[in-house]
């Protein structure tokens, strides 16, 4: 009786196809880690982009929170 790599069970799990699980697992880490990344260096979130005051002041003019003698005035004050 001979025991060795020949008889089928010196190769382990590679011999059942099952390496394609295992590359399978290391592609999917890669790309959690380049998404992680990425994540990270546009600011995680969060970084906004601001609002000018000028929109803010559009905005509320919009809403009627202030009058168009205010929004003029005011509108002055930012140019």
């Amino acid at each position: 009786m001979q025991f060795g790599m020949m008889d089928g069970y010196g190769y382990g799990m590679m011999s059942g196809g099952y390496w394609i699980l295992g590359l399978i697992f290391w592609i999917l880490v890669i790309i959690g880690l380049v998404l992680l990344i990425k994540y990270l260096w546009e600011g995680g979130g969060a970084r906004r982009e601001q609002e000018s005051a000028l929109e803010i002041l559009k905005k509320k003019y919009a809403r009627g929170e202030i009058s168009k003698e205010e929004f003029e005035d005011k509108k002055k004050d930012l140019i």
